[in-house]
């Protein structure tokens, strides 16, 4: 889905980034110290979750420009629709790396319009037009299901809107659901100089720079990305720390007060591209990344392949993440 960063890059926007967040983080890192043992969250309900990722998957790989795509994006619509109190569909026009013109679209929701006090959820939608890294190359060029890799961060994303509806809160929540995100550069492609990797998260980047209410802002941001596969280990990653330590390690607090250290681990590892890179770089509000790590290499097992499917699905590992950030968000209140 996304290439390791290179350490300088990293240091670049890292610093960059850093300077123009100071003060949200400040804010942030005040919140007294919080039982998060005994914070009160609304049931997630794992079952409703583990529909929404494989009712997108039954569309077929949601890829640019394909049939399955436009349904994929009818069906989150008008789920969105009926849980948000508006929900915006960003269109935008942008080329692959072989020069395919491609339209991508932004989907947000928005819920108690009136609150300044904002928290921004995000996810990819879109599944990879390769599956690259499949072990059998003739099955390079076939277009990646997208289960973890996708499926799995919308369709926690989506029981927490179902959530919102039946359990408002006093501050506002944005759910942003980026397309585009995983059409860089395939493995077998000559690669040409690209140290900032602008062929991933095209739709993050987009919408940071071109955000769907002017002068838009939120205190902080979570992004969910691979947050399904049944041998879960997220850990803080390396460009999270650097942008938002306070809110990555607010969701570690929250992780090991209900159980979950195990999966939610305590250790820093390498960078990666990801939406939240722009979210920061761009839009500056402060994002972290809850994405899967191997400690075998790469990110799961089944990363940009065909096997990226329901069978990697862990219906138990949807309700952790998803209770996590119920957790995150209600503690607030």
């Amino acid at each position: 889905m996304k290439q390791i960063f290179g350490m300088s890059i990293l240091l670049f926007f890292v610093t960059i980034t850093i300077i123009f967040t100071s003060c949200k983080k400040e804010k942030i890192s005040q919140i007294e110290s919080i039982d998060y043992s005994k914070v009160e969250i609304p049931s997630f309900n794992a079952d409703s979750a583990y529909y929404y990722v494989a009712k997108q998957c039954d569309f077929g790989s949601r890829t640019p420009n394909s049939q399955a795509h436009n349904l994929c994006l009818e069906y989150l619509v008008d789920f969105m629709k009926q849980q948000a109190d508006t929900v915006y569909v960003q269109k935008f026009d942008s080329k692959l790396y072989n020069g395919t013109k491609v339209t991508g679209k932004n989907i947000i929701a928005s819920f108690n319009l009136e609150a300044t006090d904002r928290v921004l959820l995000a996810a990819h939608w879109d599944s990879r037009l390769w599956a690259d890294n499949d072990k059998d190359a003739s099955l390079h060029k076939t277009p990646v299901p997208g289960a973890n890799d996708g499926a799995s961060g919308v369709g926690v994303l989506m029981e927490i809107a179902r959530i919102l509806k039946s359990k408002p809160l006093k501050q506002g929540i944005d759910i942003i659901f980026f397309d585009l995100e995983d059409q860089g550069i395939p493995e077998w492609e000559t690669k040409e100089e690209n140290n900032q990797q602008t062929d991933w998260c095209i739709g993050s980047q987009y919408w940071s720079q071109n955000k769907h209410i002017p002068f838009y802002t939120a205190n902080y941001g979570i992004l969910l990305d691979m947050v399904g596969y049944k041998a879960a280990r997220f850990t803080k990653e390396y460009q999270s720390m650097g942008y938002a330590a306070s809110i990555m390690n607010k969701i570690w607090d929250i992780a090991k007060a209900k159980g979950y250290e195990k999966i939610f681990v305590d250790v820093q590892t390498s960078g990666i591209m990801d939406d939240h890179i722009w979210v920061n770089h761009h839009a500056k509000i402060p994002m972290i990344d809850i994405v899967q790590n191997d400690p075998e290499g790469n990110f799961f097992p089944h990363w940009h392949t065909t096997t990226d499917d329901m069978d990697a699905i862990s219906k138990e590992t949807l309700k952790i993440v998803g209770e996590v950030c119920l957790t995150a968000i209600y503690s607030a209140q």
